[in-house]
């Protein structure tokens, strides 16, 4: 499993500095829960990790972001490399206009393998790391808009897993789920660290509080303050996230 280790990350879109000087390290199987309000820097700072921030126009990216101690912003690197080593799960579910099954394969044949009987392996491999395979094992030929919302959104990490990424990026996973599929997910999020290194981007407190580690606070584009989530969450070192986790502003 990859540790992740950002140095000294300026971005800048066109005129606005959008994340000043990040500097944060990842151990690798944790959960890092990044928090702040809307437009503090996380979830661009979350597009840093698989460079898909090199998708927008007149951005300028400074320092060195390092997984498995390499520079992944460094002349030649791969970038379809790096996004199977680094999968993606967005905030509201995404699945194909594919059948079930062919929504988790979709990775696997874009990256060439035609193996049929390892691509059937690792379907439902993946389907049952995400504790789908009962709700689904007879239906892998419906279309994968038959499943509810929750059903989608671990479909989509299923599909991010096909590709057995080292690191799992989301991006408020849950924010358009109810509660239920919401614990479903959480639960499953626990359960995928023991495997994989996992930051996710979060609004909700509580759920920082129950699927993370560790939490980095950001504000203004900048990381205020990164620690253990118990020691974020009941004794920060500095005002501003004390101030934040107890709805004193954000």
């Amino acid at each position: 499993m990859y540790k992740i280790e950002s140095k000294n990350i300026h971005l800048h879109y066109g005129e606005f500095h959008a994340l000043k000087g990040i500097n944060l390290s990842m151990k690798p199987n944790t959960v890092t829960a990044l928090i702040g309000p809307s437009g503090c820097g996380k979830s661009t700072y979350l597009r840093l990790l698989n460079r898909m921030n090199d998708l927008i126009d007149n951005v300028k990216i400074e320092g060195e972001i390092l997984i498995d101690n390499n520079n992944i912003y460094q002349k030649g690197t791969n970038v379809d490399s790096l996004r199977k080593k680094v999968g993606m799960v967005f905030q509201k579910p995404n699945p194909f206009p594919k059948t079930i099954f062919e929504n988790v394969a979709y990775g696997l044949r874009v990256n060439g393998i035609s193996d049929k009987n390892f691509i059937e392996e690792r379907v439902e491999t993946s389907i049952k790391q995400v504790a789908l395979w009962d709700e689904v094992k007879d239906k892998l030929k419906k279309s994968a808009f038959e499943l509810s919302g929750g059903q989608q959104q671990r479909l989509c990490i299923a599909r991010a897993l096909a590709i057995q990424p080292s690191v799992v990026l989301m991006d408020e996973p849950t924010s358009a789920l109810d509660p239920i599929s919401t614990a479903k997910i959480e639960e499953l999020i626990y359960e995928l660290k023991n495997q994989y290194t996992i930051v996710i981007v979060t609004h909700n407190m509580q759920q920082a509080g129950r699927v993370s580690d560790t939490t980095a606070f950001f504000y203004m584009g900048e990381l205020i303050e990164h620690d253990s989530t118990k020691i974020i969450f009941t004794n920060p070192k500095i005002e501003r996230t004390q101030n934040y986790i107890t709805g004193r502003f954000g």
